[in-house]
């Protein structure tokens, strides 16, 4: 169905597209980036502080700042949640509960009490997950010997061994290494206090006898074998093991400090180093710590200042974004602030060959990661994206070309055996990884995932690859990964939306016909979806519950989202004119909008993020293409007239 947009449906898309431009222009760092805050759960909070304590360097102004925040995000019901107007989630209160223990919260405080309440109507310490459970256990009030044991040995596996360190996705990777060296080497170091008051005598799920000749049972036996062998006093391997494994994590900081640029794996690399003799000031230590200063943020409170701490740090993929949108919205290449972006760019591509290598030992390195330092993992989503950015906002500069010309080899060199292209593996996919009892948290693994490949289907579209045997291959898999209601699920993004959002443009860019079934199918999901305001919006629990899917309160990212599939379909105005009126109608007076809703995804129904630059980029690219698309259909008219 061609998409019919009249020169006076919505007169405002115009005005909000320039706020908007003018929003982001205003925003460029001066060298060139654009950067909006990552926000998580208070799990990062609790465990920084948790991890300061153990090393013995926690400052009281961090501690009360810290908490200051963790208790800001308290819920009524005395609960904390993994991400905005979601569910109470038990391991995240328990964390944020010894953190304020920590901070000298007493016991029969109202909030305390609240939260100590629901703890024990939902499971109590018992029903955390493992890595809670491990933060427990560091501080003596939890038994390493009722944990799952994972052995450093695991890291002289040969990459073709079942269950070696390859096996996991790199951010599981980063993290399983240092915590092998932890569980060898099970510290106790109590805290000024207890927590006991919050066990309720029940077993543990992974402690649970799972079914007789099932896999998980098979990795129940294992893991007592494990235990036995952590007990022995005779360890053949254990010294060098645990040698190659500091030896790892070394080879793996980062020039900011940290390992990966998030959270997790910089964590427990300073624990496991620390607890494997290095002091404080050895320069891997101490760039490790220093580093995390820079994740950190304050900002006054309705009591003072607060303090929190970013998961992980988004410039590479921020800026390409933005360049898109700006190129959407018609800024001139030549732009002063297009320029900076470019060179800034460029300057950020990967030259050294990082753990993809293992899967693909041929592949020239190349690639841009997410963060400002991560160079051991470029990933396949940022790199598609900066060259579509690239592309987009140069003039054929040879420099830029030949980078472009890297990124894009670099991105086919990392498509699966099936087709389709993980985030930052090829070819990630043995789910056997997963029935660890260790592995009750999180994606393990990164096999391909629908928007994924649909950016990389679309990169290779605007390289004039459309028909390459790569992007041939990519279609076959986002058509066979369409849902039986026409929408693709979202890894990256909430969610089917989001997917949605990804594919559609992708495949059309490709060449897959706008009248094709796959593409009305779509269409009419996202027509069928649409709320009663004119926005769209999908609540994070659509990635447990499927009546969640495509529900939710409006947001502007997943209005713009779902505007930027609409657009590329063609498909019938009525939705489009009301999805671009509640951007307009939302949009803040200085041209951004407001978000509070998570629309990030880290890991499905787990880990979820509030990207801040989502809310003023992606509606930034939809404004833009309708008033493109507007002005060209009214060149039609005025051309037809003459």
């Amino acid at each position: 169905m061609t998409l019919q947009i009249r020169a006076d449906d919505t007169p405002d898309a115009t005005a909000a597209m320039q706020r908007a431009r003018d929003y982001l222009l205003a925003r460029q760092a001066e060298v060139g980036w654009w950067k909006g805050e990552l926000r998580t759960n208070v799990t990062m909070d609790a465990e920084d502080l948790l991890l300061r304590t153990f090393l013995g360097i926690l400052r009281p102004d961090d501690l009360e700042q810290a908490a200051r925040w963790i208790r800001s995000q308290q819920r009524a019901d005395g609960t904390w949640a993994n991400f905005e107007a979601g569910p109470g989630d038990l391991s995240t209160t328990v964390e944020a509960y010894v953190a304020l223990r920590l901070a000298g919260d007493e016991l029969d405080t109202g909030h305390m009490r609240t939260a100590r309440a629901w703890i024990l109507a939902n499971g109590g310490l018992e029903g955390t997950r493992v890595f809670t459970r491990i933060w427990l256990a560091l501080f003596g009030e939890w038994s390493w010997d009722e944990l799952p044991t994972m052995p450093p040995e695991i890291v002289l596996l040969p990459s073709w061994v079942p269950l070696n360190v390859y096996d996991w996705a790199c951010w599981a990777r980063q993290t399983v290494v240092p915590l092998t060296v932890v569980n060898s080497i099970r510290p106790v170091r109590p805290l000024p206090f207890t927590v006991a008051e919050l066990r309720v005598g029940a077993v543990p799920a992974e402690r649970r006898r799972a079914p007789t000749r099932s896999v998980a049972r098979a990795f129940q036996l294992l893991d007592k074998a494990l235990s036995w062998y952590q007990r022995s006093p005779v360890k053949p391997g254990r010294r060098l093991a645990l040698r190659t494994a500091s030896e790892w994590i070394i080879a793996r900081q980062e020039a900011d400090g940290g390992w990966g640029g998030i959270q997790p794996p910089w964590v427990y690399s300073i624990l496991a180093l620390h607890l494997l003799g290095y002091p404080a000031d050895h320069p891997v230590m101490a760039a490790a710590i220093d580093g995390l200063e820079g994740f950190l943020i304050r900002e006054p409170g309705d009591d003072g200042v607060v303090r929190r701490l970013e998961a992980c740090q988004s410039p590479v993929w921020d800026t390409c974004l933005t360049l898109i949108a700006l190129a959407d919205a018609g800024v001139d290449p030549e732009h002063p602030a297009m320029r900076r972006a470019v060179d800034w760019l460029a300057a950020e591509e990967i030259h050294v060959r990082g753990d993809w290598a293992v899967r693909r030992p041929k592949l020239a390195a190349a690639g841009w990661a997410f963060e400002f330092a991560n160079d051991y993992y470029p990933d396949v989503d940022d790199t598609a994206e900066v060259v579509i950015a690239l592309q987009r906002a140069t003039n054929g500069e040879p420099e830029i070309d030949a980078a472009i010309r890297r990124g894009t080899e670099w991105v086919d060199g990392m498509q699966s055996a099936d087709g389709g292209w993980g985030a930052f593996d090829a070819d990630n996919t043995r789910t056997l990884i997963e029935k660890l009892p260790f592995c009750d948290f999180g994606a393990v693994i990164d096999p391909p995932s629908a928007d994924v490949t649909a950016h990389v289907v679309e990169m290779l579209a605007h390289r004039g690859q459309a028909q390459s045997v790569s992007a041939r291959r990519g279609v076959a898999w986002l058509l066979e990964a369409q849902e039986a209601d026409g929408s693709w699920f979202g890894r990256w993004g909430a969610n089917y939306v989001y997917g949605t959002g990804a594919v559609v443009p992708a495949l059309v860019a490709a060449g897959v016909g706008r009248d094709s079934l796959p593409i009305r199918r779509a269409a009419r999901w996202l027509h069928e979806h649409q709320n009663a305001d004119g926005g769209w919006g999908e609540d994070l629990r659509s990635y447990r519950d499927p009546e969640w899917r495509g529900r939710g309160a409006s947001t502007a990212s997943q209005t713009a989202w779902a505007l930027l599939a609409l657009l590329a379909a063609a498909e019938d105005s009525v939705a489009v004119e009301r999805g671009i009126a509640w951007l307009a109608e939302t949009q803040r007076e200085d041209g951004g909008w407001d978000e509070d809703l998570f629309t990030g995804t880290g890991f499905p129904g787990d880990f979820y993020i509030n990207y801040e630059m989502y809310r003023h980029v992606f509606p930034l690219s939809a404004l833009g293409r309708y008033v493109r698309e507007r002005e060209s259909r009214q060149q039609q008219v005025d051309g037809a007239r003459s």
